[in-house]
């Protein structure tokens, strides 16, 4: 891995932040998970997709520019750096993008990625059932098939839980039972959904903060057309894999953000009057974020000479999600007395790291995946 940049990337880094850095909205952003911020910040998702940022590793055909993913890293460095606000597309252009690029038709590829990365249709995923979370074969939610002159396709029955800002969004991905009499990874079908949909209801649910940030989504024989079946019937747990795999690895959590949470960190140790008692862990902060950036860059090199990504990815996750633990647990220590006031963006922000443990797949689940198959441990016998 060569950590020096290209010519080209050096050029593509100077143009990313010389654009963030007269365009990012200045002052404190609204909270993306109510309804008044979620609007003002599909506003700043079109005016990267109008120019040209929105998707930078995407093709050009859907309002990308092409970018490596050495360069995909350097523009959400320069993201992060410029207080650029969290991606409300997340969902669509982190997760369910890659698999449409993978798995999906091309009718399914124009009538998507364009409006997904202009922010026109913002996606939640639909895998979470109240019976059903790490383990995510056992999915009771089902679909049944129906052909008749009028109409072919499937009836979904079920809910939904844990949908990320499923309160807003127009569209669902998710996986739903299409075969009950086979094993339960093989009778799984991956459904790309309309929320305004006859049968379909959305029921907010708040975090601790008080934010409706997620949403159950209730499906009472909501009919989805053939056409809506991403990666083939009863073989969604294959696309739902795929989906995992850039939930874990680079796509959700790019090291810009922790780099630039490190940066802000810094900021209230000094602000604080740089306590000594905090040194050693600001020194560990500065470390795992590089640490961090090192893996992922090498996780980019490999992807750019045409290798893939596997059970690395839950390794990834296992350590971002406790870094931002760690990171804001550092940031509570030095709020001290102000830590009670629910507005500051540190106590909201220490709040939600409390969830990246749990989503995405539990870290206990992250690290079987780990000891099994990159470690060639045994599977415990129960």
């Amino acid at each position: 891995m060569d950590l020096r940049l290209t010519e080209r990337e050096a050029a593509f880094q100077a143009e990313c932040r010389a654009w963030l850095q007269g365009n990012v909205p200045r002052g404190p952003a609204l909270s993306g998970d109510t309804q008044a911020g979620f609007e003002a910040h599909r506003v700043w998702e079109r005016a990267l997709f109008d120019a040209g940022f929105a998707v930078v590793n995407w093709p050009e055909a859907y309002g990308g520019r092409g970018a490596t993913p050495i360069e995909w890293l350097l523009f959400e460095e320069a993201y992060y750096a410029a207080g650029a606000p969290p991606r409300i597309t997340q969902n669509g252009i982190f997760l369910l993008g890659p698999s449409l690029f993978e798995f999906g038709t091309p009718d399914q590829q124009a009538r998507y990625l364009r409006r997904m990365a202009a922010a026109e249709d913002l996606w939640c995923q639909g895998w979470s059932e109240p019976g059903s979370g790490s383990d995510l074969s056992s999915v009771r939610s089902r679909a049944t098939r129906v052909e008749t002159p009028e109409r072919t396709g499937w009836l979904l029955s079920g809910q939904k839980t844990w949908c990320t800002r499923g309160a807003y969004c127009n569209k669902l991905f998710g996986l739903f039972r299409t075969n009950p009499d086979v094993p339960k990874h093989k009778g799984l079908t991956y459904f790309l959904v309309a929320l305004d949909a006859p049968g379909v209801t959305v029921r907010p649910v708040e975090r601790l903060d008080g934010d409706p940030g997620f949403a159950e989504v209730f499906f009472d024989e909501v009919f989805v057309p053939e056409t809506d079946v991403l990666g083939g019937v009863d073989r969604g747990w294959n696309v739902a894999m795929a989906t995992t795999s850039s939930e874990r690895g680079l796509n959700l959590r790019s090291p810009g953000r922790f780099l630039a949470t490190v940066d802000r960190l810094i900021a209230l140790w000094k602000t604080a009057g740089r306590p000594e008692r905090h040194r050693e862990a600001l020194a560990r902060a500065y470390i795992d974020a590089e640490s961090y950036r090192l893996f992922t860059l090498q996780m980019a090199t490999r992807l750019t000479d045409g290798d893939s990504i596997g059970a690395e990815a839950s390794l990834s996750k296992i350590f971002w999600s406790e870094l931002d633990v760690r990171l804001h647990e550092t940031a509570m220590g030095l709020l001290a007395a102000g830590a009670e006031f629910p507005d500051d963006p540190w106590v909201r922000g220490f709040m939600f790291s409390l969830a990246g443990p749990i989503y995405a797949g539990t870290n206990e689940i992250q690290r079987n995946i780990v000891a099994e198959r990159l470690l060639g441990l045994p599977r415990r016998a129960v």
